[in-house]
């Protein structure tokens, strides 16, 4: 499968994806009981709720017909917060049919008003007792004068009609933008949760195909080295061929599964180096540092060996003195990575149009695998060149 076909494939993963992460989002967006801390906080509030006049009547024995008002009330409010919550928010107000919205919560608000004042006279026209409240007296010289009420009596005296639209008022415009407030942060957190979905398979995808890049390229130079290698040396040519299979065995399982050990990294660019090796003389320096033992840290696969290929690939000469340096220190939250090497010109000047597709790519993992966690400096000269890259993990 060439590289095209790899990345079809990879859009086509990508594009089900995120299509299946869309279906999520809509289905929680669309009912909101998809998260189940939501449901929870529901219950708590209605149980804090209707519980309050039990607690009422047990400390300041409040008459029942009051308790009923009260829960008449709530039944009410609590139908203004969710018709507005559940229905007229997301069918109207987000699908850009605000006049709806208006419209329908000024038709909702005006409907329960008339159940909560039947409701109200209602139950003050039955409170027991009432009719007393109008016992008459009679003075010394015969007159007839209205009594006081009996007991409690004036207490149960219904409210001025004006009052109980005024606070009804107040109430359902309260609950009404509280539950559209409420709406439009959870609708907002689950666009920022869709984003975040989007952004991570985009970066999933990129690197995908970035790795599928630095692999072609990598086992071109590489084959390159060996066919060069068996018209001198077969055993070394051999030697080489058993570094290549593991390399490719690295590359094609190991490297698949996401973030690797840096141990198995540090052996992949061994096996790298020693095949290298085979082709290099005495003209050459080369020094090799890297951590015998390694913390436990994964990092994503192929990350520094566009380096050192590209170390090998300019720095060495076979006519000349030249060196190439390789050494990384790793602790706990961070890696610090450096590779230098001399300066070579080839001869194959074509050669340099393709010379920095390894460095390039490299660099676009680093920015979206690290974004604010990494240093790369590359420095330059007529006679060196320098990498040195600081990747902090915490």
């Amino acid at each position: 499968m060439n590289n095209s076909n790899g990345w079809v494939k990879l859009d086509a993963d990508s594009v089900a994806k995120t299509t299946e992460n869309s279906r999520s989002v809509i289905m929680k967006a669309s009912f909101p009981g998809g998260n189940k801390l939501k449901p929870l906080l529901h219950l708590l509030a209605w149980i804090i709720l209707l519980g309050l006049p039990l607690y009422f009547i047990k400390r300041w024995q409040v008459e029942k017909d009051f308790i009923w008002l009260y829960y008449i009330n709530i039944l009410i409010y609590g139908i203004i917060f969710y018709s507005n919550y559940l229905v007229l928010i997301p069918r109207f107000f987000f699908s850009e049919k605000r006049y709806k919205y208006y419209l329908s919560v000024i038709i909702l608000i005006a409907c329960f008003y008339l159940v909560s004042d039947i409701s109200n006279k209602m139950i003050f026209r039955y409170v027991p007792g009432r009719a007393n409240t109008e016992r008459s007296i009679k003075t010394e010289n015969g007159r007839t004068l209205p009594g006081p009420p009996p007991g409690n009596a004036y207490i149960k005296r219904p409210p001025f009609r004006q009052m109980h639209l005024f606070n009804y008022t107040i109430n359902s415009i309260f609950l009404v933008f509280f539950s559209l407030g409420l709406r439009i942060l959870e609708r907002q957190s689950h666009i920022e949760k869709f984003q975040k979905e989007l952004e991570k398979e985009k970066l999933n995808s990129e690197l995908a195909l970035l790795k599928n890049q630095i692999s072609p390229h990598f086992f071109f130079n590489t084959l390159n080295n060996i066919y060069s290698l068996i018209s001198i040396n077969a055993e070394d040519s051999q030697k080489a061929v058993l570094k290549l299979s593991k390399m490719m065995r690295y590359l094609l399982y190991e490297s698949e599964l996401g973030n690797t050990p840096l141990s198995s990294e540090i052996n992949f660019m061994n096996n790298y180096i020693d095949l290298m090796k085979l082709r290099m003389n005495d003209k050459i320096s080369l020094i090799v540092s890297f951590p015998e033992k390694c913390e436990d840290i994964s990092i994503p696969p192929l990350l520094f060996i566009p380096f050192i290929e590209n170390a090998f690939k300019h720095g060495i000469s076979y006519r000349e003195k030249s060196f190439i340096n390789i050494s990384m220190l790793a602790v706990k939250d961070s890696i610090t990575f450096r590779c230098s090497n001399s300066m070579v010109r080839t001869k194959e000047e074509k050669d340099n149009e393709n010379s920095g597709i390894g460095l390039e790519n490299v660099s676009k993992r680093l920015k979206l695998l690290f974004p604010g966690k990494h240093d790369l400096k590359i420095s330059r000269s007529e006679k060196t060149f320098e990498v040195l890259l600081y990747i902090k993990f915490a």
